[in-house]
């Protein structure tokens, strides 16, 4: 028998969720523009991270990743990771052991790298999004869904949103998850009464309404 959810728990697997897909996202952007930095525009990167609000200096293509990935902004991996960790350890009882040892062993790496000042290079950052996967997997690998599946699906959405935005795309991708995300919301909260968005609104309207869903659905 599952344990009772408390707001604390679904706090943190709604982080947990989150913090993942942060990496996730920003490591899958970040190696698209490494190629375009080395054949095409030197410059993306900066562009990247101006859209992200991070301020990323490098000489080289390889100085691009390793400033994207472990310097010292709100984008840091290794720090993101160890609050995805915190997470982790805090809602540990509604986590199956084999994605606890993956989500130990993601940190992990990111600590070594730091630590041994490894270089970052396209290998790395493809063991890290390829354990990022396997993570989703083991995270959803259940025969019935429970409240905490929600609560970590609803993260990985809202993050995705959070990302799409920033980085400049359309609306019209965010408005589907939006989408995924008000269905998520009426299973959790079903007497909560939200305002529907559309593409035409600004982007920080839409994460802000996206932020007052969640402080609600926690509040249940």
């Amino acid at each position: 028998m599952q344990e009772i959810l408390t707001a604390n728990a679904a706090n943190n697997l709604y982080w947990l969720g989150r913090h993942l897909k942060r990496i996730e996202s920003f490591l899958l952007e970040v190696d698209r523009v490494y190629d375009i930095v080395i054949d095409v525009d030197f410059d993306s990167g900066i562009r990247l991270g101006n859209q992200l609000g991070i301020a990323l200096h490098y000489k080289n293509a390889s100085g691009f990743l390793q400033q994207a990935v472990l310097a010292n902004h709100l984008l840091n991996c290794k720090i993101i990771m160890s609050y995805a960790k915190e997470n982790a350890i805090i809602s540990r009882s509604f986590i199956n052991i084999d994605a606890f040892g993956s989500i130990i062993q993601l940190d992990g790496l990111f600590t070594e790298v730091s630590e041994q000042n490894r270089k970052i290079d396209y290998i790395f950052i493809d063991e890290v999004l390829s354990l990022i996967s396997e993570i989703w997997g083991e995270l959803t690998r259940k025969q019935k869904r429970n409240l905490d599946d929600y609560f970590l699906r609803l993260g990985k959405n809202v993050e995705k949103v959070d990302f799409h935005l920033r980085i400049g795309k359309n609306n019209e991708y965010a408005m589907v998850l939006m989408e995924e995300i008000d269905t998520i919301v009426s299973i959790l909260a079903p007497d909560a009464s939200f305002t529907p968005h559309d593409v035409s609104e600004d982007p920080q309207v839409i994460l802000n309404s996206i932020n007052n869903k969640i402080n609600k659905i926690i509040e249940y």
